[in-house]
């Protein structure tokens, strides 16, 4: 079964940049898109085979996340249920017979780390959300975490310290949730690969790749017997993110 997931930074920019060929090729049971910036009726996509799920942001062009599935869930829901987070179409929680599926899309802590008290505030919320449900069935966690883990998940990491993505805060908030449980797969697979799935569009940082590793599956560790590949899919261009691929048996 493979799951892709990506931060398209504007599905009907990405629409223009090919996006409907990447979306074949991958042919994936799952696709996770996160960035949409979207609202109801701004966009008509469809792929046959498929059923989509949309979360937008009550502010318009504004992150926002989408899912389609070539499987029929036994429930679909968005937010985590909880009104100070639930504006921003951030979060849909997909539930099949056997796990749940949950694409997200993480706040950014923003320049001079503006909202980096909300993120932490975000973030107990969300780990909390995902140990309810993983104490149901067992949970597969994509999207743009907006953290780079580990200094080898980014090319500069002396330079970055306290930017955005790269701070001691964030950067514990994920070790706290691989250790309640979790598992970064392509970081579990791969220890010593040096790949990353994000590059800003300046000073040419995807030529000379100078990037950042902040999206990822996670999956609670009762998963890792199932765990055949996780892929960062560089080749593929149409946003500042490339995909990122979950193969699962």
């Amino acid at each position: 079964m493979r799951f892709i997931s990506w931060n398209v930074n504007g599905l009907r920019a990405s629409v223009g940049k090919d996006f409907a060929t990447s979306f074949n090729q991958l042919d994936a049971d799952f696709f996770c898109i996160q960035e949409t910036k979207l609202q109801k009726g701004q966009l008509d996509l469809e792929f046959p085979g498929y059923t989509s799920y949309w979360n937008d942001a009550e502010k318009k062009g504004y992150s926002g996340t989408a899912i389609y599935t070539k499987h029929q869930p036994v429930n679909v829901t968005y937010g985590i249920s909880i009104e100070e987070h639930d504006h921003e179409g951030r979060v849909i929680t997909m539930e099949m017979e056997n796990f749940f599926l949950v694409n997200v899309y993480v706040p950014n802590s923003q320049e001079e780390l503006k909202r980096l008290d909300y993120r932490m505030t975000w973030e107990e919320a969300f780990r909390t959300y995902i140990m309810t449900l993983d104490q149901k069935k067992p949970v597969i966690i994509c999207g743009d975490l907006n953290v780079a883990h580990e200094e080898i998940d980014i090319k500069n990491p002396k330079t970055n310290r306290r930017n955005a993505g790269f701070t001691d805060e964030e950067r514990d908030k994920m070790t706290v949730f691989l250790n309640n449980g979790f598992i970064d797969t392509f970081r579990f697979l791969y220890p010593e690969q040096v790949t990353y799935s994000w590059w800003s569009y300046r000073f040419q940082a995807r030529t000379r790749n100078v990037g950042w590793r902040i999206d990822y599956f996670l999956i609670s560790e009762r998963l890792k017997t199932q765990l055949v590949d996780a892929k960062i899919h560089t080749e593929i261009y149409g946003s500042d993110h490339c995909p990122i691929e979950l193969e699962l048996k």
